[in-house]
């Protein structure tokens, strides 16, 4: 696996804890619209020593390949970060399957840089690492979402009832699946 990977017009990159101050740069900017999805903040996450500590942990989970985290660069502007995906809880041996999650600054929703950038990590994850599946869960309401997936050749599988607590309220998700086809 690499450390830089390009599609035509994004550049993606794992990075390491010195790129702490563009990843706060990225939370910051798109604060009100990550956190109604995700789990409640620690104090601390808005710090880039926080950024920095997260960063380190995911660089060394990824070296032993039960992570894998993307962030996301316009090659005209390769100093910004636009967004960020990853393969997570991947399992190998008889399973060989992970989940992705992903978000995206609003200032580019709508001009298929998700849809580009996670097909090449897919490409990756299938090819590369010869996942055979992976999974990814999404709010029932959340409708770009689900369209992204849809795009991306996912399957609805189902719903995940009351799968986890977010900010104070159990929530379902509905469970999407893509298959790596050759392996089927």
């Amino acid at each position: 696996m690499e450390m830089v990977y390009e599609t035509p017009r994004l550049v993606l990159k794992i990075l390491r804890e010195d790129a702490a101050e563009k990843v706060l740069d990225f939370y910051e900017e798109n604060k009100e619209i990550f956190e109604r999805y995700e789990l409640d903040r620690e104090r601390n996450f808005y710090t880039k020593a926080h950024q920095a500590a997260l960063l380190r942990c995911e660089y060394n989970l990824i070296l032993r390949l039960q992570l894998v985290r993307f962030w996301v660069f316009e090659k005209e502007n390769p100093k910004r970060i636009i967004g960020t995906f990853s393969f997570h809880n991947i399992r190998q041996s008889a399973y060989m399957d992970c989940e992705l999650g992903y978000k995206f600054h609003q200032d580019v929703w709508r001009k298929g840089y998700a849809r580009e950038s996670i097909q090449r990590g897919i490409e990756i994850m299938f090819g590369e690492l010869e996942m055979h599946r992976m999974e990814a869960l999404v709010m029932p309401e959340n409708e770009p979402s689900k369209h992204l997936l849809k795009a991306l050749g996912f399957k609805l599988e189902g719903v995940k009832r009351q799968n986890v607590k977010l900010h104070g309220v159990w929530c379902d998700h509905e469970v999407y699946s893509l298959l790596n086809e050759k392996m089927l």
